[in-house]
């Protein structure tokens, strides 16, 4: 009798999953049960869809085809109840399901604060292409919207909002933008690009109350008293991994849903993986989130292998995404955090990794010329992290250099002694590790 694989959630790491598990067991039954109707689609690409600058019809890449082309079967429902001692999913409605192998990949969801007026028709997040949809609805009818949060989700709905010809205020609780990722330099040059875009920044500013009238959204009220009208309020405060199904069935959980470097939960039969997992590092022995599109394909592919009996621990690459920032094409890779607090924002956000947080030892050679900025932490030996903003041209050469921890000690003097030389400096290092390999 077939193996019988079931994904709970039709994002990245749940699809990627299904597909590694049929290319070791090719007689496994996979069934992938999601809760939105439609097919697997690109979230990153919901910031292009509000600017836009693609249509919905781009955003979708694996249509129903590829899912019969695996043998992957799709079933959409929302799962009540994990009943692990008969090992079967009980779903909303009253349909079951039966498992051997259990991946759970629900995701997770935008954290909404307590505030008055939460519940006033044109408060919104954004979460799923749902949202995206309800957003561009609202946008027709709008003239002006609040954003408050940080973060890249935080950008994706003020431009988006802006791209749609909304007046946009963008409320900041702090002086700067990101201000445990990026510095000073590059929060600034955030900041300028937005308020060319016609966005109005409000630094330290905060609400105390959404304003109604007659159901809907009027206005936001600030901590200090004044008064901004709006008929949309967009917040961005960051996530809260989807762990409640894990916690009713009796599954280790604190931030995220338990797992081991193999991703098994502490149920040797319950995998989990993607934004909802929080996976241990042997490296350190501590477990870490990710909300990064590119890990929750890895961990898909990896949790998939190991469910199927590949017995491969999964070893976290270094932490990488490419974005757009203030209308600026950015590359974040590895450790690049500040050590400064950001108010914005009170828990991981989406597109955003802990590891960029982290403030490792070394120093810092930076290079700027008009909008575009590298700044590279330099450890001892190796490149720990770097971001670059604007043009792109370091940013494959920074990768490799950094993944593969490319020894930079011959020219770690020169680096300090002439910072202005650093990309002719990276790519003479990269071109030598290219060449030595």
């Amino acid at each position: 009798m077939p193996r019988r694989y079931v994904m709970v959630g039709n994002g990245p790491a749940g699809v990627s999953a299904a597909q590694a598990v049929r290319g070791r067991d090719p007689s496994a039954d996979i069934l992938i049960v999601g809760e939105e109707k439609i097919g697997f689609y690109s979230r990153p690409g919901l910031a292009y869809l509000l600017t836009g600058t693609v249509p919905e019809s781009h955003l979708f890449s694996r249509r129903d085809n590829e899912y019969r082309r695996y043998g992957l079967r799709r079933m959409v429902g929302r799962v009540a109840r994990i009943d692990r001692g008969g090992r079967r999913l009980e779903l909303q409605g009253g349909a079951s399901v039966a498992y051997d192998r259990l991946l759970l990949a629900p995701g997770a969801r935008a954290l909404r604060p307590k505030l008055p007026g939460m519940d006033l028709d044109g408060v919104v997040t954004l979460d799923n292409l749902e949202d995206a949809r309800g957003i561009l609805k609202l946008a027709r009818r709008a003239k002006s919207a609040v954003v408050i949060g940080g973060g890249i989700t935080a950008l994706e709905l003020a431009e988006g909002l802006a791209a749609q010809g909304v007046r946009t205020h963008y409320l900041l609780r702090k002086e700067r933008y990101w201000g445990n990722v990026l510095d000073a330099h590059e929060s600034e040059l955030v900041e300028s690009r937005l308020e060319a875009e016609g966005i109005q920044l409000h630094r330290r500013s905060d609400a105390s109350a959404i304003l109604g009238r007659g159901g809907r959204v009027a206005g936001v009220e600030l901590s200090d008293g004044r008064r901004l009208e709006a008929s949309i309020v967009a917040f961005a405060i960051g996530i809260q991994p989807r762990i409640e199904l894990a916690q009713a069935a009796g599954l280790g959980c604190d931030r995220g849903i338990w797992t081991d470097e193999y991703f098994r939960t502490t149920d040797d039969d319950v995998y989990a993986a993607g934004d909802a997992a929080e996976v241990l590092n042997p490296a350190t022995g501590e477990r870490v989130l990710d909300s990064l599109w590119s890990i929750a394909i890895d961990q898909g592919r990896a949790a998939g292998a190991n469910m199927a009996g590949a017995g491969e621990p999964y070893r976290r690459g270094v932490p990488f995404n490419v974005t757009r920032i203030g209308g600026l094409t950015t590359t974040l890779i590895g450790a690049v955090g500040t050590g400064q607090e950001d108010g914005d924002l009170v828990a991981l956000a989406r597109g955003d990794s802990e590891a960029w947080r982290e403030q490792a030892d070394g120093f810092t050679v930076e290079s700027t010329a008009d909008v575009s900025r590298v700044r590279v932490l330099v450890g001892e030996r190796a490149v720990l992290g770097a971001i670059v903003m604007g043009d792109q041209t370091l940013s494959r050469p920074l990768q490799d250099i950094i993944r593969g921890q490319v020894d930079i000690r011959p020219v770690r003097q020169a680096l300090l002694r002439a910072p202005q030389e650093l990309p002719a400096i990276l790519k003479a290092v990269w071109r030598d590790s290219v060449a030595s390999q």
